[in-house]
């Protein structure tokens, strides 16, 4: 998928000059009549904090509000939406139902990822019971869709807290030393093996994950522990993309075969773990950090998605609250993916504080 600069500007021009979403412009120029194309909608990382009785933290839920209401405006119309995780803080009975209250909004079929602010108070039994199985697949328009849950981890690590609640607040810290890495596990593995079995190796895969399915930064759990044995069993496929959310942030990357797209939060921005001094990180040479954040904006650098799918490759189109939009698309000359205000620039400039 080969975008042209003409036919790029037009959509991003009419992105900032149009309504709030004036989507058909974008698809258009990343539209191609001889293959089968869709959109659907990405939003991830509410974390719905509840604080007594009927209350919660305000601005958590506006930002998914915002969300579901600009969602609903789209034009053309998405086929569905995909939650990328964290509808709670403390995966709270409470906080999910009032999550899954305001998702409830949305006009459109919705599928859900696991995310560990939903599963560590009590191994996402209630997320479960409200939502169904943590992995599953689906097929639309020729795309088979694959959603696991990556935030699994040891059996050790699991059973030595006095508490859901106690393992929970660990878990919850983004820089908590007593947490454990995130991973998919074997049992899970198994089952995606038997899955991609039954998929001939040129139909396009999009797995939707919570944490990266990568290894990027292992103090703020931006890592997945089994992750290359994961990649290897996507690997014989033409055409996979990897989408997640947990990390707050723009990041995209190539692994192989294999694209990787990052998810804005609704709720709050994380800076880039390369500013982070603390500790190294494996932050993929590809990203290019956005422009962001402003400390006296408290929604910059949060958003949501939408993604278009054509010919089997995606292009992430981010609406962010308090900045420009932004577009990370498949660029089939370079094999991976860009960004398009920045394709060809090695390192992009700060120019947003």
């Amino acid at each position: 998928m080969t975008i042209s600069r003409r036919g790029l500007m037009g959509g991003v021009g009419a992105m900032a000059l149009g309504s709030i979403l004036p989507m058909t412009n974008v698809r258009l120029a990343f539209a191609d009549e001889s293959q089968p194309d869709f959109t659907f909608a990405y939003i991830s990382d509410s974390h719905i904090q509840h604080i007594k009785g009927t209350e919660f933290v305000r601005n958590w839920d506006r930002g998914l509000e915002r969300a579901v209401a600009e969602a609903n405006l789209m034009q053309p119309k998405p086929d569905f939406v995909l939650y990328g995780g964290d509808i709670a803080q403390l995966a709270l009975p409470q906080e999910i139902d009032h999550g899954l209250e305001i998702l409830s909004e949305l006009n459109y079929p919705v599928h859900y990822v696991m995310g560990e602010h939903d599963y560590y108070l009590d191994n996402g039994e209630y997320w479960s019971k409200r939502l169904g199985p943590q992995w599953y697949s689906f097929d639309h328009k020729g795309v088979h869709f694959v959603v696991l849950n990556s935030i699994l981890t040891y059996d050790s690590w699991m059973n030595k807290w006095s508490s859901g609640e106690e393992r929970m607040g660990v878990m919850a810290g983004l820089d908590d030393p007593r947490g454990s890495p995130f991973m998919v596990g074997e049992e899970q593995r198994r089952w995606l093996k038997a899955d991609l079995a039954k998929v001939d190796k040129s139909t396009p895969i999009v797995v939707a994950s919570h944490s990266p399915l990568q290894k990027i930064f292992k103090n703020w759990n931006f890592w997945t522990e089994d992750a290359e044995d994961v990649q290897s069993l996507l690997q014989p496929f033409d055409k996979v993309t990897v989408l997640y959310g947990h990390v707050h942030q723009i990041q995209y990357n190539q692994i192989g075969n294999i694209s990787f797209y990052s998810a804005m939060a609704t709720a709050w921005p994380w800076p880039y773990p390369r500013t982070y001094a603390q500790a190294g990180n494996l932050m993929p040479e590809l990203v290019i950090p956005m422009n962001r954040a402003d400390p006296f904006f408290e929604r910059d650098g949060t958003g949501w998605q939408f993604i278009d799918i054509n010919d089997g490759r995606v292009a992430a189109n981010y609406s962010l609250t308090e900045n420009q939009p932004r577009i990370v698309y498949f660029d089939k000359e370079r094999g991976h993916p860009v960004d398009a205000e920045y394709a060809g620039i090695e390192t992009a400039p700060q120019l947003h504080y």
